[in-house]
């Protein structure tokens, strides 16, 4: 039977791809110079399903041969797949042809217009374009939410796993909240990747938690700025009443900037802004 492969991406980590004489075919070239993996495992498309839970309109970044795609559409989304490959976007476009749940997309995913009705997101994306397919999605007015297979390690990141939380999460944590998902092993990627990958949820609140985003965030980029070499001297240069602030947020005083959780910056802008 034949694999229905989804676009996915490597760029750093996949093995070099060579036919039995030495070279390169037209596709190990095309594979190369995209960052192309493929998702070659059903029960993790499942998982994508299930994590997304799609319906409406989903936008795919990366739509590959379209297995990602036709399980969006049969899960009952109308499904708009983004394709840059030339050659798989023209055969997805035959396939689907005849399916008014499935449109074809032939380019860059990140130049597209974002649809004004409210959509959701669900990918399994390109490594080397992944911070700029997350600053689209959190940019987009009608976005509900992103589902995206990344590497594990972003993932981990962006969703404080580590312990630590980075500017862009923290920002955005009051509109928008971010969960880890299932892990999907390298071992469901055709050509094999170097490392595991993860599921990205990224969901936007029904409300804010905060009334004015510019105050936020511009206290969120003085406490990361480092200026004054702590997150209480940095706060102290601008702001009165820090002390009492970090008390409410439950912050020591000597806490690094990076292990302060994206709910106790909410408290912070609380005291502080409001």
């Amino acid at each position: 039977m034949a694999q229905n492969y989804a676009h996915g991406n490597y760029s750093h980590t996949q093995k070099k791809v060579r036919n039995s004489g030495g070279g390169r075919t037209p596709v190990d070239r095309a594979r190369r110079a995209l960052s192309q993996n493929f998702l070659a495992d059903r029960h993790a498309v499942d998982l994508m399903i299930k994590a997304a839970a799609p319906e409406g309109l989903v936008l795919e970044p990366g739509s590959g041969e379209g297995v990602l795609t036709l399980a969006l559409a049969e899960a009952g989304a109308r499904v708009v797949g983004y394709e840059i490959d030339p050659r798989l976007a023209g055969r997805l476009a035959s396939r689907t042809r005849d399916d008014p749940r499935i449109d074809v997309v032939r380019g860059d995913f990140t130049a597209a217009r974002a649809p004004r009705e409210p959509f959701a997101v669900v990918g399994n994306i390109p490594y080397s374009v992944t911070s700029k397919i997350v600053d689209w999605c959190l940019r987009a007015p009608a976005l509900t939410s992103a589902t995206l297979l990344t590497q594990r390690e972003y993932a981990r990141k962006r969703t404080g796993d580590y312990g630590r939380w980075s500017l862009v999460t923290v920002e955005s944590w009051p509109w928008f909240d971010w969960r880890l998902g299932d892990t999907i092993g390298r071992e469901s990627f055709r050509p094999v990747p170097s490392v595991d990958s993860a599921i990205l949820r990224i969901r936007r609140r029904p409300e804010p938690l905060v009334e004015d985003r510019r105050s936020y965030q511009e206290l969120v980029e003085l406490g990361f700025g480092g200026v004054g070499g702590s997150l209480r001297a940095s706060l102290k240069a601008r702001y009165d009443g820090v002390d009492a602030a970090l008390a409410a947020a439950d912050v020591a005083r000597d806490t690094v900037v990076g292990h302060v959780h994206p709910g106790q910056w909410v408290t912070l802008w609380q005291w502080l802004c409001r």
